[in-house]
């Protein structure tokens, strides 16, 4: 820094304020208070249905009535009674316990055996992987 001029510092005061107050502690009853002594204008609204649960429970009876007059019924379909006939019929003739056709399919045994009970939702792809192992048409007998 040779060739620069004399060096100063800066002794400016630096001045830290407080915060602004916020909402609320503007709210607060000693501002309040302040405030009408001073004549200042002070607007008061009352929050609707304020400290109560009566919101979260009052608009439940359109949805209820809704939900009670719904008939629709909202489950998966399942594997039908022919297709499970099929997939057993067609594994025994190969001579092929439930846990050597998933080996063979590259499945779990537990999804074999979901499909032969009737609890599995059918899939194509499985299904075609069993047509291709157990060499019969599995599909067109739904």
């Amino acid at each position: 820094m040779a060739g620069v001029g004399p060096m100063t510092q800066d002794w400016e005061p630096v001045v830290i304020r407080k915060k602004a107050p916020n909402s609320a502690a503007k709210r607060d009853e000693k501002t309040v208070n302040a405030a009408r002594r001073s004549g200042a204008d002070i607007e008061t609204v009352r929050k609707f249905n304020a400290g109560t649960n009566k919101a979260a429970s009052s608009g439940t009876s359109l949805n209820t009535k809704r939900l009670d007059d719904d008939t629709e019924n909202l489950t998966h379909e399942r594997v039908p009674t022919e297709l499970k006939k099929a997939i057993m019929q067609a594994r025994t003739e190969k001579k092929l316990t439930q846990s050597q056709l998933a080996q063979i399919i590259n499945e779990k045994p537990q999804v074999i055996q979901e499909y032969e009970s009737g609890k599995a939702i059918p899939n194509q792809q499985i299904l075609s992987k069993l047509e291709r192992a157990l060499g019969a048409k599995l599909r067109g007998k739904k």
